[in-house]
């Protein structure tokens, strides 16, 4: 699968707070189109604060990702 057809990244010409890997959204006008997993992902991908994203490993942002989200519950 090529994931270049579902994922780009933002341009950084836009105002991009947070982090400089944020995806680009692509507009939809269909709400089959907007519900797909793809597009829906964006956005929490997106929210992520930079040390969570900036990760240097898997294991690393896993339990970044984890703290983080045990963050926003409480």
């Amino acid at each position: 699968m090529d994931l270049t057809r579902l994922f780009l990244f933002a341009s950084w010409d836009l105002n991009l707070r947070c982090h400089h890997l944020k995806l680009y959204k692509k507009q939809c006008r269909l709400n089959i189109r907007k519900y797909y997993f793809s597009q829906l992902i964006i956005s929490l991908w997106n929210s992520l604060p930079n040390h969570v994203v900036t990760a240097s490993s898997v294991n690393s942002f896993k339990k970044r990702l984890g703290d983080h989200m045990a963050e926003m519950d409480n």
